[in-house]
């Protein structure tokens, strides 16, 4: 056994990263996943650095776990061979502009005459309804639809959007989510089979429960406040002595509590200025300056050793070096090196989450292109003849 999975079968036929990395997920986790790439073209995520050579890191780091197999989807051989490549598929992940794979006579009707049984995962920008389902749809700009960049940055700046592709590694969550879920009803529960609509800007609205409930409640539209966080105080980065930048937080009265003994301030604890966080939140500006000055006056060392005396919830900053050095990374095997078929080794993040009897694995970094065609199709029963016969009709 290799994960949890072992046994489901899914078939990748998106691009770049949200169904992508939906199928990694469960990669990851044990299934086996073939991923469906356009023969001389290939995924546009190889096209993404950085680099190594003519290596692109993005595709050997987010590509992982995977089986690449070219098809050209658009013609009618290519349909043929799709469809004899989901007779035994549990999970089909495509993140096409809603109506394309129709356009291409691929619709679910279709592909279930194949395999009635087929999950279909689809991921677009909007989602398959509404007004907006057949617009252009990236993670970017979900980002500023869902709400999320406008209460991201500073007050007196303007929002920032996130340095990683935030909203697509979420709806990858939320589309492995639900390719689990609909697996269950189906196995389990003898329920129909699914198709789970998974939109980018929903993924990271879903998160952004507390700002709806807010503005339905108290008409408050939450605006940017840097580093504080809405709901506690005192919350945010904070500098020590040495000019390292560390992350402290009191989310409960507890733990503001045990910060008012590591700062030796039991006074705060019955003073009612700062007694309850409904308080601190009014005074935040004055609870920010007290502790800045506080942690200012600590090295690093010594400002992690009062705060872990008193279990105060803290972190430095941590750059990517740091977490390479960091023994618990290592300890948590969140740091793993894999083979790779031109840079020899490529470390990658490790799985999550962990499993106690049958854990997941990166079996490989992100294949080459069609490095696994002739061996998918010789399970599916094609001769070395009709391979060679389908590669020079630019079919695969």
């Amino acid at each position: 056994m290799s994960g949890p999975l072992t046994g489901l079968k899914v078939l990748d036929i998106a691009t770049v990263f949200a169904g992508p990395f939906a199928a990694a997920l469960l990669g990851d986790m044990g299934a086996d996943v073939i991923k469906v790439e356009l023969p001389g073209a290939g995924d546009p995520l190889r096209s993404l650095g950085p680099f190594k050579g003519d290596t692109s890191l993005t595709w050997a780091a987010a590509a992982r776990n995977k089986r690449s197999v070219t098809l050209n989807l658009k013609s009618e051989e290519g349909q043929e061979v799709l469809l004899r490549l989901l007779a035994d598929r549990d999970v089909l992940i495509e993140n096409f502009r809603p109506g394309t794979l129709e356009k291409w006579g691929l619709d679910v009707e279709r592909l279930r005459t194949a395999n009635p049984d087929l999950i279909v995962v689809h991921i677009s920008g909007y989602g398959q309804t509404g007004p907006l389902g057949s617009k252009a749809g990236f993670g970017t700009p979900a980002t500023a639809f869902s709400g999320y960049a406008h209460i991201n940055g500073y007050p007196d700046r303007p929002p920032v959007l996130p340095s990683v592709s935030l909203v697509d590694y979420l709806t990858g969550m939320f589309g492995a989510l639900g390719a689990l879920a609909a697996v269950y009803q189906l196995k389990v529960t003898g329920g129909p089979a699914e198709e789970v609509d998974a939109a980018l800007y929903e993924s990271i609205f879903r998160m952004l429960e507390v700002v709806v409930a807010e503005y339905d409640a108290l008409g408050t539209v939450r605006e940017r406040t840097g580093n504080e966080l809405a709901a506690s105080c005192p919350a945010g980065i904070y500098q020590a002595k040495d000019g390292h930048w560390v992350v402290i937080t009191t989310s409960t009265e507890r733990t503001f509590a045990r910060l008012a003994e590591a700062m030796d301030r039991p006074d705060m604890l019955t003073d009612p200025r700062y007694s309850t966080n409904r308080e601190r939140l009014t005074r935040r500006t004055e609870m920010n300056q007290m502790l800045s000055d506080w942690a200012g006056s600590y090295t690093r060392e010594q400002l992690q050793d009062r705060l872990d005396q008193h279990s105060v919830p803290h972190s430095l900053v941590y750059d990517v070096a740091d977490i390479f050095n960091d023994e618990h990374y290592a300890a948590r095997e969140m740091l793993v090196k894999v083979s790779h078929p031109t840079l020899g080794s490529i470390t990658l993040p490790g799985v999550v989450p962990k499993f106690s009897e049958n854990p997941g694995s990166i079996r490989n970094a992100g294949p080459l292109m069609g490095e696994h065609t002739n061996s998918v199709l010789s399970e599916l029963g094609y001769t070395g003849e009709q391979i060679a016969e389908l590669q020079r009709n630019g079919i695969v």
